[in-house]
């Protein structure tokens, strides 16, 4: 079986979509302690990771009944792959600080890691004109605003005295990911060879 048509098989999907699902419930779990404290004019934007595997979560849905939704799809592959990134990085950067880390950052590696490639292996799938995107970028450039002008960024306890350094990174980080799905969704509108 090759990877195109394992993409598109109905219970492979379907299977994906219950993964991504609960992921998804997992991870806004994981930042009730952080929405506790949080001011409700900012909740919406502090939950990145879960909210970027709900989008997918949604584009699969539409998927498994042969239905594109590109604003979804879009929001899906940017905040995947943005997150998935940022959170590897982030997590790389704890163990270096710390010399250690526990088995929760090496989970939060490997999922936000398959949050980032996930997002790119549909990309042959995505119906993305421009105007998607640019919502989708401008989602992605308002949440880093949010996060790193109103301080309402994901805590991670000994980095925070690198917010600036980080703040600076995720806007850069932000930029890539516009450029990239341009290149792959827009420019590129020839299916990828797998």
């Amino acid at each position: 079986m090759n990877i195109k048509y394992l993409l598109v098989y109905k219970p492979f999907l379907i299977l994906l979509f219950i993964i991504n699902l609960f992921g998804t419930i997992y991870g806004y779990i994981w930042y009730e302690s952080q929405l506790k404290i949080t001011p409700l004019i900012f909740i919406p934007f502090v939950p990145d990771s879960p909210t970027a595997s709900l989008f997918f979560t949604i584009f699969l849905l539409f998927f498994i009944f042969n239905k594109n939704v590109p604003y979804i799809e879009a929001l899906a592959i940017t905040s995947l792959f943005k997150y998935g990134i940022w959170a590897v990085v982030m997590n790389i950067f704890t163990l270096i600080i710390n010399g250690s880390l526990e088995w929760q950052g090496y989970m939060l590696i490997a999922s936000h890691g398959a949050m980032a490639i996930q997002g790119l292996l549909y990309v042959p799938y995505y119906k993305i004109k421009l105007k998607h995107l640019t919502v989708a970028g401008l989602v992605l450039l308002h949440n880093d605003i949010i996060d790193y002008v109103f301080g309402m960024m994901p805590i991670y306890d000994k980095l925070t005295i690198y917010m600036n350094e980080i703040g600076y990174f995720t806007f850069w980080l932000s930029v890539f990911t516009i450029l990239i799905t341009y290149q792959l969704t827009i420019n590129q509108k020839k299916e990828f060879n797998f």
